[in-house]
């Protein structure tokens, strides 16, 4: 197994689901489904929703309980992009290649499809959870993980911070603080929710939790870094945006060459954590660190 043909796998898996359940009718409110789709469906790696997935896989040998989780949190990753767009926010004009939903839909109809998404997303997961009422405990506690990393506690508490520390000079841990929280928190979320639902055992889900620490960081320092050295064509969105921000970053605090060295110590930490998982398959996470280091978008 490659770990790009995993991806390539999955994505296509996650993307037919998603086609399946979103709305698409012709309701007097189907500009929100238009809005909704037109930002989920404008490409992606979908990074998130695969790690839940393959954890589960590992865990369990099953992924198919995990779907709905999955895509919700794809659909919660997506309202974030959608809302940080905003002129209001980042003010971004391009996202994955594509004009950014306010530019497309206007800015009421973007927060509208952001609020949408967001919506929908526990309305997936709890409909699972009602379906499965045997099992209602571990969606439960999935859901929990995926709410925390994504409220006030979590994505939306990192945003905060971050809009507050704009133009101001931070010390390292209000960085970490920001990116453990905007970034880092869904990633986490995303394995760990993968490992609940397949049934992981204490010991896991704290080697799990581990790795997902250290992959989200090192995913958001290198981020950082293609904002300053990537290529427009290829990451499909603009660069240099957080400069122009002037938003704090690991380049902006430890240089260029300090970024890099940081996201490769969070590589072998991520590596290491998962030799507490006796587990077939569970080298594709290896491959995943290393993939996410070096990716070029």
């Amino acid at each position: 197994m490659h770990i790009k043909d995993e991806l390539l796998k999955y994505k296509d898996i996650i993307e037919k689901y998603l086609d399946s359940v979103l709305p698409n009718d012709d309701g007097l409110q189907n500009k929100i489904y238009e809005a909704m789709r037109y930002s989920i469906f404008a490409g992606g790696k979908r990074l998130r929703p695969f790690l839940t997935l393959k954890v589960c896989e590992i865990i369990n040998g099953n992924y198919e309980k995990a779907l709905p989780f999955a895509s919700a949190i794809e659909i919660i990753h997506t309202y974030s992009l959608i809302h940080d767009d905003l002129p209001c926010m980042d003010d971004d004009d391009l996202r994955r290649g594509n004009p950014t939903n306010h530019k497309v839909f206007g800015e009421g109809m973007a927060v509208l499809a952001g609020d949408g998404l967001l919506n929908f997303a526990y309305e997936l997961m709890i409909s699972q959870a009602v379906k499965n009422i045997n099992e209602s405990d571990k969606y439960l506690k999935a859901m929990l993980e995926i709410a925390n990393s994504s409220g006030i506690y979590g994505m939306i508490g990192g945003q905060v911070v971050d809009i507050i520390s704009e133009n101001t000079k931070v010390e390292e841990n209000v960085l970490n603080f920001i990116h453990n929280h905007k970034t880092s928190a869904l990633i986490e979320a995303s394995i760990v929710s993968g490992g609940i639902l397949g049934g992981a055992d204490e010991d896991e889900i704290n080697a799990l939790r581990s790795y997902g620490k250290a992959i989200g960081l090192g995913f958001q320092i290198r981020d950082d870094i293609l904002d300053k050295i990537g290529d427009i064509q290829e990451l499909g969105k603009d660069i240099g945006s957080d400069e122009e921000n002037n938003k704090v970053t690991y380049i902006s605090l430890f240089g260029l060459e300090g970024a890099i060295k940081k996201s490769k110590e969070l590589c072998k930490i991520a590596k290491k954590s998962l030799t507490m998982i006796d587990k077939a398959g569970v080298n594709i996470l290896e491959q995943l660190a290393d993939y996410l280091v070096y990716r070029e978008k």
